[in-house]
């Protein structure tokens, strides 16, 4: 073999030096090769972001303009360049609303809507931004111009979904049934995007509180979970379809659903995913449904018993114990009723039930002592 040259030798031993400087010395190598270089940054961001940390404003607004202009004077931005030149826009724009005014501002994000074709995230946050200040001026045309643009331009955008929250939040207050046919005409199209759960469940929610429409509601609500099974918004689906409709008189409708939706926690147990915030409210109003409403004792007492194991960090543990009590005295379990209430009162010390329903559950029951 050769005889290597000192500088390889040294790089073999392990100087971090020589073999930081050779790989610097390679990487330039290739890149002359290939015929580019490494993109230069865009030095009036970096003036511009000191300026602001330092509370410069007048400096910081002119570099931020220096920038932009940089911006609009590349001919192929590389990914680092098309980063900050969002960053110079959305930046700008952010700096004008805190310390000048919204309305500057406003016409700042809207600029940087055109600038920023290249970059759909940076473009959706300022238009979003855009209709949002729109609005808080009381300009509602504008506003909703670009609020409804965030949605059909930018449909993959989390400002998409922000979008539909807050032109629900502000149209169900002027014309709902409006509101609800442009939704729905937008489900077809964007089908296939980001944001198409976050209208149906708006539409859900509309159609219930708005136009009374439950049954609209629910349909959406089953659409959602039916066509968008990954959503995040579907254990909420699952709970509301399940609340609707018990109180449309669809018993076995509402069970159907509070067991699909509890069928997640195994899931989400095995492939170590999180708990839906609702699961623990499902198991508790899956047993009283099936005691209560279906006349289906046993089961109740499994749902409820089921709760201070599945879910131990829950506030509904008392609840659990206290309705599988009740449970257990129409089996005539009575000595598991009296135990579940002994159980209640140990664990539970200040629990509601134990001011009046558990003590006087337990006397009925004949327990030894009554919780207290």
């Amino acid at each position: 073999m050769a005889e290597h040259s000192p500088h390889l030798r040294a790089f073999a031993a392990g100087d971090g030096r020589v073999r930081a400087a050779l790989a610097v010395a390679a990487l330039a190598l290739l890149l002359g090769a290939l015929g580019c270089s490494a993109p230069a940054r865009i030095n009036a961001l970096a003036t511009a972001e000191a300026a602001e940390q330092r509370g410069d404003l007048a400096v910081a607004l002119a570099a931020y303009r220096d920038a932009q202009a940089a911006c609009a004077a590349l001919s192929a931005p590389g990914y680092r360049q098309q980063q900050e030149c969002a960053d110079a826009y959305l930046q700008h724009a952010e700096l004008i609303e805190h310390e000048v005014s919204a309305e500057d501002a406003a016409a700042a994000y809207e600029r940087a809507v055109q600038a920023l074709a290249h970059a759909p995230g940076a473009a959706a946050t300022a238009a979003y931004r855009a209709g949002r200040l729109r609005l808080q001026l009381g300009q509602d045309q504008l506003a909703y111009t670009w609020l409804w643009r965030t949605v059909t331009d930018y449909p993959d955008q989390a400002h998409a979904v922000d979008a539909v929250e807050l032109l629900r939040a502000d149209g169900r207050q002027r014309n709902p049934e409006q509101l609800y046919a442009a939704y729905a005409s937008l489900l077809t199209p964007l089908a296939a995007t980001e944001v198409a759960d976050a209208l149906l469940y708006a539409m859900a929610e509309v159609a219930e509180h708005d136009l009374q429409r439950p049954d609209t509601a629910l349909a959406m609500y089953d659409k959602l979970v039916t066509d968008y099974p990954d959503s995040a918004r579907r254990d909420d689906a699952w709970w509301q379809g399940a609340r609707i409709a018990r109180e449309r008189g669809d018993i076995r409708g509402a069970v159907r659903r509070l067991r699909a939706l509890l069928a997640t926690r195994e899931v989400s147990h095995l492939i170590g995913s999180y708990f839906s915030v609702h699961l623990d409210d499902a198991q508790l109003a899956l047993g009283r449904i099936l005691r209560d409403e279906l006349g289906d004792l046993a089961g109740a007492a499994a749902a409820l018993a089921r709760l201070p194991d599945d879910y131990p960090d829950s506030i509904l543990i008392d609840d659990a114990r206290f309705e599988l009590a009740r449970t257990l005295a129409q089996l005539d379990e009575r000595a598991r009723a009296c135990q579940t209430l002994a159980e209640l009162a140990r664990r539970h010390p200040h629990s509601r039930y134990l001011r009046e329903d558990a003590p006087s559950l337990s006397r009925s029951l004949g327990c030894a002592s009554a919780p207290r």
